[in-house]
């Protein structure tokens, strides 16, 4: 059962022992029922002080419902914000109680905090259709070659990874012993390039989308900045969010970003994508690369 059920469950129970509750007690639950997100998020005497009544209401409170004290009640709606169905202040409130918590709470909070804000500031600057124009010109082409060098090749051969499962012709570049131009050096205006570098920008990568321009190919460019000569060069550019409190550009965004492309590749694609997938997982069966579990 999921955290928002549960704390649902919390306030029918609030509600339904309501009578049976002290004056001071009803203060309190009437501040639960009215203001439910701000239970997982605040301390015992915070959510005292804002209901107005003293620590001990909300502990007895918890008790006249079937709980042991205040940090028993308040569980269920800590495990509501923790599965992400709360909004991101709530979100942000829990954040910096995870920051008080011990020692590392610091750390384990602000990654969290920077994975949630890239999201947020990478999706909610890019327009759906900008995304279908990608998609469309990806599956509109002869070939693609997605190009990444050092942590972004990994990112680039996992998505030509994924969407090799149900296209043909998808290189991620450089191939081993190569170099980024040279495996364009057949390319042309049929072709797309897909390329992603984040600051400070790889020559290799810059390199390689001049010669991409120069060949006619349709370029899609990731990037952290509209400044970036990533984006400026793309003929469909998008700028994806990657701070971090550690000394490398979080994959996150650039990662998500990849994975909702290639969704909409597979939404705008005609039918044979099914029957190509459809294909290559029953050819993985018989040849037994996954492990057959029993029934």
């Amino acid at each position: 059962m999921n955290g928002t059920n549960v704390s649902n469950q919390v306030l029918e129970r609030l509600t339904e022992e309501w009578d049976a509750l002290t004056p001071e007690a009803q203060k309190a639950a009437r501040y639960v029922l009215e203001n439910p997100n701000d239970v997982g998020v605040s301390t015992v005497r915070e959510i005292a002080e804002a209901a107005n009544v003293k620590p001990n209401t909300f502990v007895r409170m918890a008790r006249q419902v079937g709980f042991e004290g205040y940090e028993d009640f308040r569980a269920p709606f800590r495990e509501a914000i923790r599965k992400g169905s709360v909004s991101f202040p709530d979100r942000a409130r829990w954040l910096q109680d995870i920051r008080k918590s011990n020692d590392l709470g610091g750390l384990y909070a602000d990654m969290v905090e920077g994975a949630i804000r890239n999201l947020e500031e990478t999706f909610g600057g890019i327009d759906a259709e900008a995304l279908k124009a990608s998609a469309e010109a990806i599956w509109a082409s002869r070939q693609v070659f997605t190009l990444g060098v050092g942590v972004n090749n990994a990112n680039a051969r996992n998505f030509t990874y994924l969407a090799s499962t149900g296209m043909v012709q998808f290189h991620a570049i450089p191939r081993p012993g190569s170099t980024p131009t040279d495996d364009l050096a057949w390319a042309d205006k049929r072709d797309v390039l897909i390329a992603m570098s984040m600051r400070p920008y790889r020559s290799e990568v810059v390199a390689a989308i001049n010669v991409a321009r120069e060949q006619g190919l349709t370029i899609i460019g990731l990037s952290d900045s509209p400044a970036s000569p990533i984006i400026r060069a793309a003929d469909h550019g998008f700028v994806v969010a990657v701070d971090t409190p550690q000394f490398f550009p979080s994959s996150v965004s650039t990662i998500a970003l990849l994975e909702t492309v290639l969704s909409f590749v597979i939404a705008v694609a005609s039918d044979e994508i099914v029957e190509r997938v459809e294909k290559f997982h029953n050819r993985r069966h018989q040849l037994g690369i996954y492990v057959e579990e029993p029934e």
